[in-house]
């Protein structure tokens, strides 16, 4: 990324490595909450977002609360209360389902944290010039993210030519390719469309659990994460819809 995006590569301020440490900590708990209890509860925990930007806009940004804020947050509550009442049996890929249950709400508190930062990030503005704020923000986390973690990953007693190749794969298309295939798509496909296809990731998650690992999250959980993702989903679609009508898009 930081080869590729040009812009990514000024404007960097302190409030880059701050909101970099933000999402570091957002990827580190959502790896250890996937490690703990079942990738679908991780990912669908990590969109709870919504919930704590209804706190944030206001404290951080002064954005007023509207009343469809308040029926997403609700129903994102109500989403989270049914998935953590179904995840608590252990099974292989789950061996602590409560501790990744708690690590994975932390990283949705975090992701938001990250989100509003961006926010903020954007309307403090800078005098280097034009820069890609997010990206910065990304390759800044991701440097953190390696620091925090190499202890952990000392020594390196045995990796294989298939452990190596997939953390390649991780760092440069997962997380690399991604972020950019997505900056660039958002300048052609309209915002609701792009949340759409974003909420694709949370919506087939368990599905390829299931099928490469044969991870069966519970009824209730699955329910619950519905919930969330239609939630944040009507959410998107709301907010749209009067950015039409007044013009904003």
């Amino acid at each position: 990324m930081f080869i590729c995006l040009p812009q990514a590569r000024r404007g960097w301020t302190w409030r880059t490595w701050v909101i970099g440490a933000v999402y570091a900590a957002t990827v580190i708990l959502y790896v250890m909450a996937n490690k703990l209890t079942t990738s679908a509860n991780a990912i669908f925990l990590q969109s709870t977002a919504p919930l704590y930007l209804l706190f944030l806009g206001p404290l951080v940004l002064k954005e007023p609360i509207r009343r469809v804020d308040v029926a997403v947050v609700t129903a994102v509550a109500a989403g989270v209360v049914l998935l953590l009442s179904g995840s608590e049996t252990v099974v292989a890929t789950a061996p602590n389902p409560h501790l990744g249950n708690i690590l994975g709400v932390a990283s949705g508190l975090t992701w938001a944290l990250t989100l509003t930062g961006l926010r903020w990030m954007g309307k403090a503005g800078t005098d280097a010039g034009p820069h890609d704020t997010g990206a910065a923000t990304v390759i800044a986390g991701n440097v953190i993210a390696f620091v925090v973690c190499l202890p952990m990953a000392l020594p390196v007693a045995r990796a294989t030519a298939a452990d190596v190749s997939v953390v390649l794969y991780l760092g440069i298309f997962q997380i690399g390719l991604a972020y950019m295939l997505l900056t660039r798509s958002l300048r052609q496909v309209p915002g609701l469309e792009a949340a759409t296809l974003l909420l694709l990731e949370p919506v087939f998650n368990p599905i390829w659990s299931w099928l490469m690992h044969g991870e069966k999250p519970s009824g209730l959980a699955l329910a619950g994460g519905a919930v969330i993702v239609l939630a944040a989903l009507a959410g998107t679609w709301w907010q749209t819809r009067r950015l039409q009508k007044y013009g904003v898009v």
